[in-house]
């Protein structure tokens, strides 16, 4: 059994301690996150955020529950795109990797270069929303949830074509073309079992992009029907902050029993609470295909 040098010893305790502080960086902001949604919020105005509430109140999650007819919709609307867009994601992705990564494919250096260069500039936002809204149509519809800039990127492909390359063995395919297979039966049997690391990572983040998309919902989506979680949740925040600003010229109102401050903390707890819960069972596939994936260029 190896021993450790005093060298090896002080790098591991450095390392150890390092990597200490970096989680209690990231851990903290959250900590600090939902401590303050459960704080009372006259006493959070007054004294401010604490890691540990001084006077605790429910009433900003009480206020939730009481808009959750709307709430739970946007919840299942954002779950829909969620799955929906990532398994879509997965398989556009996968399947031009899949073909970038045969051998003598015309035209193969071209289109793996346009993937190149999508990385690096971009149409604009203008044209886009005009292409998207008036010839393709998908406005105050599901697809303007799921397409705009979301359904796949050069990112992911270059990721999965260097995992197949690297980790998938050349003769595995042809040994199975030898048995006749055909590229559908080797992608679906062969390449996509074989691929789980970087499915799950792939598919996590684009999980986490969906879940946390806003943007396409604002620049697509004007059916308070069709509002994800983050657009709603969004709207209720701007909405108590507007009568909180407007107390004085607003009539019948009472302001003063809306939790306005902690209010963005327990919408912020409610918006990632999912995608915190989930993370966990997909962390060590998440690692190692992002590793494996980028070994090859």
């Amino acid at each position: 059994m190896h021993t450790l040098t005093k060298q090896e010893k002080g790098v591991k305790i450095a390392a150890y301690i390092i990597l200490t502080l970096m989680s209690m960086f990231a851990v903290i902001p959250f900590w600090l996150l939902v401590s303050s949604s459960f704080s009372d919020s006259s006493y959070a105005i007054a004294n401010g955020y604490r890691f540990l509430p001084q006077k605790t109140s429910l009433e900003a999650y009480r206020y939730i529950v009481s808009q959750w007819d709307q709430i739970g919709h946007a919840y299942l609307i954002t779950i829909i795109v969620t799955v929906i867009g990532t398994s879509l994601s997965l398989l556009i992705s996968t399947m031009l990797a899949y073909g970038l990564m045969q051998p003598g494919l015309p035209g193969g250096k071209l289109i793996t270069g346009l993937i190149l260069f999508t990385m690096l500039f971009s149409g604009g936002i203008v044209p886009q929303y005009m292409i998207y809204s008036n010839y393709l149509n998908i406005k105050n519809t599901l697809l303007g949830l799921i397409v705009p800039n979301l359904l796949t990127n050069a990112f992911s492909v270059v990721l999965v074509r260097n995992f197949f390359m690297t980790t998938i063995p050349g003769e595995l395919r042809e040994a199975m073309e030898l048995d006749g297979a055909g590229p559908y039966r080797i992608y679906f049997q062969m390449v996509l079992p074989l691929s789980k690391p970087i499915l799950a990572t792939l598919g996590i983040m684009a999980a986490i992009t969906y879940w946390n998309d806003w943007n396409n919902a604002l620049y697509y989506i004007t059916d308070t029907h069709l509002f994800s979680v983050q657009q709603l949740l969004n709207e209720m925040n701007n909405n108590i902050l507007f009568l909180a600003n407007n107390s004085g010229q607003l009539q019948g109102v009472d302001v003063t029993t809306l939790p306005t401050v902690t209010m963005r903390m327990a919408i912020a707890v409610v918006g990632i609470l999912p995608i915190m819960i989930a993370y966990p069972f997909f962390q060590k596939y998440f690692a190692k295909g992002i590793t494996v994936g980028a070994v090859k260029g």
